[in-house]
């Protein structure tokens, strides 16, 4: 990806993030895993593995995304936007692994999507379902 999430995350967010997130329920789009220091994303309905992020330790404390692959087979993810798939990779790992609300970074994928899209009147809570789903309380 040529667009990274610049955040760095406290070590005991990277502890979360390591003990990822796996769907209950059918309004939860993903399934989050860790294998070192690699983070895969996958679509819960598909298992298609949308992201793969490798974290690096931060100099003084925590951890951030030093690399990451997005799939590109449309057949797989339809994304083809690299602003988008760095606020989506970001979003997913801070409000569906974390539970944070994370409302800047909601927004900017609304505004993202209605960009490509080119409608801009969809809702932005059914533009957040269907991208994000949601996350039952764990």
């Amino acid at each position: 990806m040529p667009q990274l999430p610049q955040r760095i995350w406290s070590d005991e967010d990277w502890e979360q993030i390591q003990r990822g997130h796996a769907s209950r329920d059918m309004d939860e789009k993903w399934h989050v895993f860790a294998e070192d220091e690699v983070v895969f994303l996958h679509r819960s309905w598909t298992g298609n593995g949308v992201f793969a992020a490798t974290f690096a330790p931060v100099d003084g404390g925590g951890w951030r995304i030093a690399s990451a692959v997005v799939e590109r087979d449309s057949e797989r993810y339809r994304g083809t936007d690299d602003a988008y798939d760095c606020v989506m990779l970001e979003l997913v790992i801070s409000a569906i692994v974390l539970g944070e609300p994370a409302p800047d970074l909601r927004a900017k994928l609304v505004e993202l999507s209605r960009r490509e899209s080119g409608s801009a009147d969809t809702p932005p809570g059914l533009i957040q379902h269907s991208a994000l789903g949601l996350r039952s309380n764990s």
